[in-house]
């Protein structure tokens, strides 16, 4: 009998350790017997990818403007969701993402599009396939900043400003209270060990995987 696929989505600022902490959640729910696709946003797609060096990483002097920004997301997730991310759910597959909708949500309104237009567009381009579950990796900025600066990534989120990065935590923390259901909010500065047994922990009580 094939079971349903679960969809678990991976949240956080720059440097909170998502893709520590999906490596590792793939191992161990592998090693429980699911088949996992671990994939990310923008990308996980042949078109998608292309978006994303787009998106994050436009030519030199040139800016999208908080609009063009939020539909060249949501065109990468529209081909991600056809492609790739429903299929697997309904073969059964667990999918894993880095990043998802609640990204375009935190650093598109921040950047002056009203939620009211990101919603919608979600909507449209979303539609029921939403995340069973979602983890909100938090901590202070400041705290991040070494590690921030250690993964040596360039692109148009990482160059801004503290200021940029508080408000993306309060972003995420806002959606994380709006949602209660589907967030968890984790403990980004605890050890990698910490943070993926919190994150099973959390699995299983949602997701009732053991």
């Amino acid at each position: 009998m094939t079971e349903l696929g679960r969809f678990i989505t991976l949240e956080g600022g720059e440097g909170t350790g998502k893709s520590t902490l999906i490596s590792s959640l793939a191992r161990e729910l592998m090693a429980r017997g699911r088949d996992v696709i671990v994939t990310r946003e923008p990308g996980g797609t042949l078109l998608a990818e292309q978006v994303r060096t787009l998106a994050l990483t436009p030519p030199e002097d040139h800016i999208w403007t908080p609009l063009s920004h939020a539909l060249l997301m949501n065109t990468a997730r529209d081909d991600h969701l056809t492609q790739l991310i429903r299929p697997a759910l309904k073969r059964g597959s667990w999918v894993i993402c880095d990043r998802f909708a609640d990204s375009t949500r935190a650093y598109q309104s921040i950047d002056g599009l009203d939620m009211k237009s990101l919603l919608e567009i979600e909507a449209i381009v979303v539609g029921d396939t939403r995340p069973d579950l979602t983890l909100i990796l938090d901590a202070a900025p400041e705290a991040l900043a070494e590690r921030r600066q250690q993964r040596d990534v360039s692109d148009v989120f990482e160059e801004k400003g503290m200021e940029f990065h508080e408000q993306v935590r309060s972003a995420f923390l806002t959606i994380a209270r709006a949602e209660p259901d589907r967030c968890v909010v984790l403990d980004a500065l605890q050890s990698p060990k910490d943070v993926l047994q919190s994150a099973l922990e959390t699995i299983s009580a949602r997701l009732e995987t053991t």
